[in-house]
């Protein structure tokens, strides 16, 4: 007993050091934890997938390693990064993006009739996702550089969101209507957060809505999931097989789970168990108590980076106060549509459980989003002169 109240006690003084350490060591904390998840999970849903494509139940698993390597990596490389650096180079980053973007249109590998992914030898690029982050800092920078008109002026508040649509059409002819409206709600978010007026966010909410919906009318497989969203078991081998699927898997989980690794629904009754859905086969094996701790890990993470964008904003550091709240953001927003989808409380939408799911492209980018909230935190504390000497990290 004496040597696990020491142990206890030498983690929770690591965690919570009496002085101000080099970085933020709990928010890398939950960052590994949701990825421990993510891994642990991934194993779990992707076996019989594994079996079923490439005759080995690991296949999933150990390229989702390679991510993790890969994120450490892209992780690793951030925290040397300077953030004056990701303000100078936003608008060369935009470019970037963009142009990947078009590209994938072009020379693009689809999946179940979606152009999303860029074949790079063994792994798949998904521009969309890096789009993301980029689109933050860049925003960012804008806010920056045209605050009093932001402020003050309509068009200083329409010409992000003009940049927002010209990122839609591209990423609507993928299609990935899911990207899009992450996109749109950050930026709005943003907005909010630099002062602009209240009545041009209910105009450009009002006007979103409406394009959304003119979006699902106008597309019929949009229409289908709308539809099967509203009453799933009306078509439950049809267009609300995913959906239903999913439900049973939270229903049989219960308060305590199944145990891990006894699933039922990822024995190719629920599709993408591994990617979009492994949040519904978590429910299913750990339980609502299970389902619990992840979205409070979630929610500690979104907290984590929207304090540290509070902090770098009363410091006066705006453009770090922006990226890490548009941080915040992105990964609070993205989280609910997962979530909601898996759980029948929103249409399902190709977006992945941050840190958690399967997926490199999504695990690179936001592992680097991570490490630019802890390199805008090093930086707080550094230059507030609250960081350990070396030897003390």
């Amino acid at each position: 007993m004496t040597l696990l109240r020491n142990a206890t006690s030498a983690v929770w003084r690591w965690l919570v050091p009496d002085r101000s350490s080099l970085y933020d060591r709990q928010l890398l904390v939950l960052a590994a934890t949701l990825m421990a998840v993510g891994l642990i999970m991934v194993a779990s849903a992707s076996i019989t997938e594994g079996v079923s494509l490439q005759n080995d139940a690991f296949f999933f698993v150990k390229r989702h390693l390679i991510f993790l390597f890969l994120c450490t990596l892209a992780a690793v490389a951030t925290l040397y990064v300077p953030v004056r650096y990701w303000q100078e180079w936003g608008g060369q980053l935009l470019i970037f993006s963009i142009l990947m973007l078009l590209v994938v249109l072009v020379a693009g590998h689809s999946v179940n009739g979606a152009k999303r992914w860029l074949p790079l030898g063994p792994f798949n690029l998904q521009p969309a996702e890096t789009a993301k982050l980029v689109l933050i800092t860049y925003l960012s920078g804008y806010l920056v550089r045209r605050l009093d008109e932001v402020r003050g002026h309509f068009s200083g508040f329409l010409k992000p969101l003009a940049l927002v649509f010209c990122m839609a059409l591209l990423l609507l002819a993928q299609p990935d209507l899911g990207s899009v409206v992450v996109l749109f709600v950050t930026t709005l978010g943003l907005l909010f957060l630099a002062g602009a007026r209240l009545f041009q966010f209910v105009l450009m909410i009002m006007m979103g809505v409406a394009a959304l919906v003119m979006l699902i009318l106008f597309e019929p497989y949009r229409m289908r999931r709308v539809t099967s969203f509203l009453d799933p078991w009306a078509d439950p081998f049809g267009s609300g097989y995913q959906l239903t699927q999913s439900l049973m898997a939270f229903g049989r989980g219960g308060f305590f789970g199944q145990g891990l690794g006894n699933s039922v629904q990822k024995l190719e009754y629920l599709p993408e168990a591994h990617t979009d859905f492994v949040f519904a086969i978590l429910g299913e094996e750990l339980g609502y108590f299970g389902v619990l701790l992840v979205l409070a890990l979630q929610l500690a993470l979104v907290f984590k980076a929207l304090q540290i964008g509070r902090a770098a904003l009363d410091k006066g550091k705006q453009f770090d106060g922006y990226v890490g709240c548009g941080i915040g953001i992105w990964f609070g927003f993205q989280t609910v549509i997962n979530v909601g989808a898996a759980a029948g409380m929103l249409p399902t939408k190709g977006l992945t459980l941050p840190l958690v799911s399967y997926g490199g492209s999504s695990l690179i980018a936001m592992s680097m989003a991570v490490a630019l909230l802890i390199r805008i935190d090093f930086e707080l504390r550094r230059d507030s002169g609250q960081v350990l000497q070396k030897g003390e990290v």
